[in-house]
This record gives structure tokens, sequence and C-alpha cells, in this order.
């Protein structure tokens, strides 16, 4: 279960069994408004190439961008320590 807490913090519980005690994982939103706008819009401008213009399956790369700024997490932001965002 997906749950947003406090501070843009995710909260991800996830369990094996029923009787086992859940494991939580923790990610910090680490883009910021403006950063995440422009993922979205890049990516929605990747995926309308499958449909329209040169018609190329490359086009759903644009998921990656769109998937990161709906979510507003990038994981290579947190490998690097990147963040863009304000708090």
């Amino acid at each position: 279960m997906v749950t947003e807490g406090p501070a843009g913090f995710w909260k991800i519980t996830t369990s094996k069994s029923c009787n086992e005690k859940p494991k939580e994982i923790v990610m910090l939103k680490n883009e910021g408004i403006a950063d995440r706008i422009i993922r979205m819009v890049v990516g929605l401008g990747l995926i309308s190439l499958v449909f329209v213009g040169p018609q190329t399956p490359w086009g759903w790369v644009g998921a990656v961008p769109l998937l990161t700024g709906l979510v507003g997490w990038c994981p290579a932001y947190s490998l690097f320590g990147i963040k863009t965002c304000r708090m």
C-alpha cells in the first residue's frame, strides 16, 4: 500500500503474508514543481511520437519522465543526491 505522509514523504508498506509485520520503505520527493511539469510535458511529447509524426515505438521512452513527474521522485536523483524541490 502506498500512502503520502507528511512533508512530501511516500510510504510503501509491504508484507509477504498476513501474519508478517509490514515493512516500510520511505521515499522523499526530490523533484520540484517546475521539474515535474517539464518532465510531464516532455514525457507526453515523446509518447505522442508513437501515434503521430514518425510513429516510432521509441516514443514509449516518454513513459519514464511522465511517471517520475507524476510521482515526484526520481531514482537517478536519489542515487546522485540531487533535489530540485524546496523543503
